[in-house]
């Protein structure tokens, strides 16, 4: 399909010749001799730019172009102007007006200047898309999650990225620190900017200081030019280390200096290259064990844990299981060009009484694995892999669901049934909401309820958003 252009310009004769010669060029051409008619042919036809004369009949070029930028905002205008009305295509520049050609151009010079603001408005497209992208995949409202633990860590990444400060997440392997980093960058300040990962545990001891520092030219025998670091590489982002206990000590020396200087040498350089870099680091080891145990530096563990962020293993958040399920299912269904809707019962039992070792990390490979051996729109048992269904055949007959366990449970004194039923409303309104992506009908109708109403009431009473 070809680019459409748009010529607003009252003169008898050039708007005619321009669209000849851009109609050769390819590009399909409309033409209007006035401003209420080039603003009616932008209404009815998809433009991809617009070459707009300054002197107009009715409203001027100005006019006209904030018209444009109030449809739309990121359309490329080209000025055409004459010698005398440069100031006015100066002002049009800065009301958002790509470029402009004073009149008498040559022909190949106006196709230059259409095709690079062609260029770089398709540039800039593609570029907001892939950001918006990455912020809509890290937004920390995208980290599944309807347990009490789970919505503490969503509210403390949400405060934790309008600072500056650097932080340590912990947590199993598995668990998602990466996503926790990458929400965090993508809510910050600093979310315009680079985010580089590093995992300190999967680069030999002896790389690890040339990808964090760079080098310079013949630092050493296979330097054969000047390489930049990680942390300049992340200048004006966010640089993340993750499995930091595994970083050696005299490393951790070098990165302690850093973090307090906010500058760094290259290897074999006499340079002081200087940063402004913020630092997340995760670990799954105790770093406070590793501190007594003489394996990590107290100095550096202060500088890294200013904001400290604990996320639960999977066995610890039964409940959000089949949230997670879902949403890779979502996801794969995507990717692998599937339509499975559903997980049967029996398999539902099997991954809550799994105990999940791997943590997220695992459940999203198991649900991959499933979605890859169903022929159908649905994940049964024999979907399954061997330790999770083999882990139910071991397990004694008279074993309860998870909810039995619960229903089957004494208290052991008096309880108020009235909050206890609070809760459990609560609590699964929440999960009908989240299981929707908060869409109140399909939630009411996933709760049971003959009436939305039923679930705004509900809503309202426990103060649920």
């Amino acid at each position: 399909m070809s680019l459409s252009i748009l010529i607003i310009d009252d003169e008898p004769h050039l708007p005619h010749q321009l669209a000849r010669f851009l109609k050769k060029r390819g590009y399909e051409v409309y033409t209007a001799a006035d401003s209420l008619s080039g603003l009616r042919e932008l209404q009815h036809n998809p433009i991809d730019l617009v070459l707009l004369d300054l002197r107009l009949p009715g409203l001027s070029g100005l006019e006209v172009l904030q018209q444009i930028r109030t449809m739309d905002a990121e359309l490329p205008v080209v000025i055409l102007t004459a010698h005398g009305d440069v100031q006015t295509a100066v002002k049009a520049m800065k009301l958002g007006a790509s470029d402009y050609l004073l009149k008498g151009f040559d022909l190949e010079e106006l196709l230059l200047v259409v095709q690079r603001a062609l260029e770089t408005s398709a540039m800039s497209r593609e570029l907001r898309q892939l950001r918006q992208e990455r912020s809509d995949n890290y937004h920390f409202s995208h980290i599944v999650g309807q347990s009490e633990r789970m919505r503490a860590v969503f509210a403390l990444v949400d405060k934790v990225a309008r600072s500056d400060a650097s932080v340590l997440i912990m947590g199993e392997s598995g668990t998602g620190k990466e996503v926790v980093a990458r929400a965090i960058h993508e809510q910050s300040s600093r979310s315009s900017g680079p985010f580089h990962p590093l995992n300190c545990a999967a680069i030999a001891q002896n790389l690890l200081e040339s990808e964090l520092f760079g080098y310079e030219q013949y630092a050493f025998t296979d330097a054969k030019k000047q390489k930049r670091g990680l942390l300049e590489l992340a200048e004006g982002g966010t640089l993340f280390l993750d499995e930091i206990g595994e970083m050696p000590l005299d490393m951790q020396a070098k990165l302690l200096r850093v973090l307090e200087t906010r500058s760094f040498f290259r290897l074999g350089g006499n340079k002081e290259v200087r940063i402004n870099v913020r630092v997340l680091a995760a670990t799954n080891r105790d770093l406070e064990q590793a501190m007594k145990e003489g394996l990590f530096r107290s100095d550096l563990y202060y500088r890294l844990a200013v904001l400290k962020i604990m996320l639960p293993p999977l066995r610890e958040r039964p409940g959000d299981i089949l949230l997670l399920a879902a949403r890779f299912i979502e996801e794969f269904n995507r990717s692998l060009g599937r339509n499975v809707h559903k997980i049967s019962p029996e398999a539902q039992q099997l991954l809550l009484r799994y105990s999940w070792p791997g943590n997220v990390r695992e459940l999203k490979n198991v649900i991959e694995r499933a979605m890859i051996l169903s022929s159908s729109d649905e994940l049964l048992p024999a979907h399954l892999p061997q330790e999770i269904v083999g882990n139910e055949k071991q397990r004694p007959a008279s074993s309860l669901d998870p909810w039995d366990q619960w229903l089957n449970s004494h208290p052991l004194g008096a309880v108020s049934l009235e909050k206890i039923t609070e809760q459990i409303e609560q609590h699964f309104i929440r999960w009908a909401l989240e299981m929707t992506k908060h869409n109140r009908t399909r939630a009411a109708e996933l709760l049971g309820f003959a009436k939305v109403d039923q679930l705004r009431y509900l809503m309202r009473k426990h103060g649920i958003e």
